[in-house]
């Protein structure tokens, strides 16, 4: 355990993250009126705001064992993040709460903050202040605040229409091959050089696709939410908000370099590690037929891709269609459950 007090670790946190963005000669926002440092933050936002929390705990989410504590920090704030590049909005404000176990020491929670810290830099991200606590197991719990110029400009889960073209941002399969190889490394034999770095690092590290948001949702997006449970369940999400089916054809997704082979190794389907576990943290969008090339075109100058993967139709639910045309039940991750 740290020897330093509460309010200690607290200084050298905000000490972590204004290195940060000192480094990075990032200010920020013209809403932030009062930062770190007194009872409260104080923003004083224009327009709309959009405002979530993603919790991570050690056991559940990461396992100190096979994550670095500098990607634990990063993967904090890039899911928290991840949910407003759903939604189409600017990133703005964070705010942080960390639960210490006794044997992380102040070197360990130093080496954490890092890893946020220089997210938040590289995203104009502005931690404005948070929570310290005692706690049995390395907790994480991240609040974030997005920006629109109205709550127009925001995108729901609920406006799928029939007809909607369904893409997917990105690769996928990347981020559950990577926790493969991090858990069994003999299954990264005969990859090609700097593939198994990128699979884990995609486990590890994965990035928001913050700008992807706001591309899609400048040209017509009509519904969206971000792949962290897995395309099959979060697509179950989608289509219930919305009141459509959604047809996902397998053979369309978009795979990340390395997945096919991992999946062949390990003995598991390509398409499970693809659909069903999560943690890509790529966007899933429908967007009218008509609007797609366009989309397409916007995406793709945020230096990623946009793949049409499937239709919206009348019904509920989701299904999943193998080449041969069988129908596949889709499956996620569910906190409780697992």
């Amino acid at each position: 355990m740290t020897d330093l007090g509460e309010f200690e670790l607290i200084s050298r946190l905000v000490e972590s993250v204004e290195s940060a963005r000192r480094g990075r000669s990032a200010s920020w926002g013209p809403q932030v009126r009062v930062a770190s440092g007194d009872d409260a933050a104080v923003t004083v936002p224009a327009g709309a705001t959009a405002t979530s929390v993603d919790a991570m705990v050690e056991g559940v989410h990461f396992r100190r064992r096979t994550s670095p504590l500098s990607s634990v920090g990063r993967k904090a704030i890039a899911a928290a993040l991840s949910d407003l590049a759903a939604m189409g909005a600017a990133p703005g404000e964070a705010y942080v709460q960390l639960g210490v176990p006794d044997d992380l020491d102040e070197a360990g929670c130093a080496e954490l903050a890092g890893g946020l810290a220089e997210v938040a830099a590289d995203l104009s991200v502005a931690v404005l202040g948070g929570d310290v606590t005692r706690a049995p197991a390395l907790t994480l719990a991240i609040t974030v605040v997005g920006h629109a110029a109205s709550a127009e400009d925001l995108v729901l889960r609920s406006g799928a229409r029939q007809g909607d073209t369904l893409a997917v941002s990105g690769e996928l399969g990347g981020a559950a091959a990577g926790l493969l190889l991090l858990e069994r490394p003999e299954l990264a034999k005969g990859l090609p050089d700097g593939v198994a770095e990128r699979l884990r690092r995609r486990q590890l590290e994965p990035q928001p696709r913050l700008e992807a948001g706001r591309a899609l949702a400048a040209t017509g997006a009509t519904a969206m939410i971000d792949i962290s449970d897995g395309l099959g369940g979060d697509a179950g999400h989608l289509a219930t908000a919305s009141g459509v089916r959604l047809a996902i054809e397998l053979e369309r997704l978009p795979l990340q370099e390395g997945v096919g082979e991992v999946a062949a190794a390990a003995g598991v389907d390509v398409h499970d590690l693809a659909a069903g576990r999560g943690e890509d943290y790529e966007l899933l969008a429908t967007v009218p037929t008509e609007h797609l090339d366009r989309a397409r075109e916007a995406v793709a100058v945020t230096g990623t891709a946009l793949t049409p993967i499937g239709v919206a139709r009348e019904g509920t639910g989701v299904v999943l269609l193998a080449a041969d045309g069988s129908e596949r039940q889709p499956s996620g991750f569910d906190q409780l459950r697992g």
